[in-house]
């Protein structure tokens, strides 16, 4: 890899940027300074002021998304989950990991790692996602049952969910699927409308509390283990 990708890789801008930090005499490889910015640092260490850079070779990130902002890449009408990323993480092609609907809010992930991307959100993987609801109406057992026997909404059957009830007008429900509005249209079926929806799980990770609406932060590497082993790639 050349010395100026890796730095704008790496967050230090453009590749204009690069090459004035590197003519400034502020990059080392091995310990010499860096001169050109097309010299090859494969397999070498990279220092900038000092400290080593490390390179990741894929990018992970969980947001705790806002509500009225679009799962989309681009919209000319509306703000989207992109608009909140680093310009770094945009560059190195890093994409939605599924969909929130503009309204729900909560975790929602991030990965330049296209595999695991597909394998997330592919409904043959069985992939576990936790919502919390809030409904118009009082939540049953009968509500319970019917989540756990999997509802026809129409255009297809919903698997099974596993619906329990935190308040009289609140429920948990895990799924397996996440098509188009599903939770919504599952709750609308046994007759209780939405009021409020929020993601706090996918394959085994947390929302983190701490961050606000909009924020984001990098997942620890306990976090990309858990979405890799939910996937078969954890020896990949």
């Amino acid at each position: 890899m050349r010395l100026d990708k890796f730095l704008c890789d790496s967050g230090f801008g453009t590749r204009k940027d690069a090459a004035l930090i590197i003519k400034h005499g502020r990059v080392q490889i091995e310990g010499l300074s860096a001169v050109k910015a097309n010299t090859d640092i494969t397999g070498k260490k990279v220092f900038v002021d000092g400290q080593q850079i490390e390179y990741e070779d894929e990018i992970y990130l969980m947001m705790n998304k806002k509500a009225g902002v679009l799962t989309a890449a681009r919209d000319k009408n509306a703000p989207t989950v992109m608009d909140e990323l680093p310009q770094v993480a945009l560059r190195r092609g890093i994409s939605p990991v599924g969909r929130l609907d503009k309204d729900v809010t909560g975790l929602l992930l991030f990965t330049t790692n296209g595999e695991l991307n597909h394998r997330l959100t592919s409904p043959k993987r069985n992939v576990e996602k936790r919502y919390i609801a809030k409904v118009d109406g009082v939540l049953s057992q009968n509500d319970i049952k019917l989540f756990e026997e999997g509802l026809d909404l129409g255009d297809f059957i919903a698997k099974p969910g596993k619906l329990s009830i935190l308040e009289p007008n609140v429920g948990q429900v895990i799924v397996t699927e996440g098509k188009f509005h599903q939770v919504k249209r599952m709750f609308e079926k046994v007759g209780k409308p939405v009021l409020e929806l929020k993601r706090v799980e996918t394959a085994g990770v947390l929302l983190d509390e701490s961050l606000l609406p909009g924020q984001f932060r990098p997942l620890t590497q306990d976090e990309i283990s858990l979405l890799k082993k939910a996937c078969q790639m954890e020896d990949e």
